[in-house]
């Protein structure tokens, strides 16, 4: 089980002075879609060069042109691209293609999924390397988690991994872990505290003894 910190509110700038604070204690960056949005691919091309050892993922939630996209990304030093579940089957496939011929990985992130576990058993079949279950920033607000969601996706997938974002934070930890995902993917839940460094050691701690 991995852990893996979302950035999504910050400059390139505040990314990399985030990571060193709490680099000993994740295994994947992720350059959030805001911050490409706001920054474009260079802060993953950055965040990748003061941090080779870290695996970064790029936040793009690709949607069509994926092959390009990924090609793209890839460029930028990324490790892991993500594409929306919701995506044509073609364009998944060209992202895997592409992602194969880079070296690289897929994250099919089902944020908005209807019918989850039949999404995941399609998507599973196209050979992405993970599956995320992912409540969207919009729908935390009024309540809603994945953790549900995480053990339906688990009942189906046979091949990919499977991650769990969105709200996940110390007290409801234990919960995720229970369900054994491979990669628990935290924002606010690491970026939001004071001791930011505390809070991601504690979770990378429960995270580990959470696997045996």
């Amino acid at each position: 089980m991995q852990l893996q910190l979302a950035l999504d509110l910050v400059n390139i700038q505040e990314a990399i002075q985030l990571v060193k604070e709490v680099e000993e204690h994740i295994d994947i960056v992720e350059i959030g879609t805001p911050v490409v949005i706001n920054e474009g691919l260079r802060a993953v091309k950055e965040v990748k060069e003061v941090f080779p050892h870290l695996k970064v993922l790029a936040d793009l939630k690709i949607m069509d042109a994926a092959g390009y996209e990924v090609m793209k990304a890839s460029e930028a030093g990324a490790d892991i691209v993500t594409i929306l579940g919701a995506a044509e089957d073609m364009s998944i496939k060209g992202a895997v293609d592409e992602a194969k011929k880079q070296g690289k990985k897929i994250l099919v992130d089902m944020i908005a999924v209807k019918d989850l576990a039949e999404r995941a058993k399609q998507v599973d079949e196209l050979g992405v390397d993970y599956i995320c279950v992912h409540t969207g920033y919009d729908l935390q607000a009024v309540g809603k988690n994945s953790f549900e969601d995480l053990q339906t996706i688990k009942n189906v997938v046979k091949h990919a991994k499977t991650a769990i974002a969105g709200g996940i934070k110390l007290e409801t930890l234990p919960e995720v872990i229970k369900a054994q995902p491979d990669l628990v993917i935290v924002g606010g839940g690491i970026t939001g505290k004071e001791d930011k460094k505390a809070a991601a050691a504690q979770m990378q701690e429960m995270v580990k003894q959470g696997q045996l």
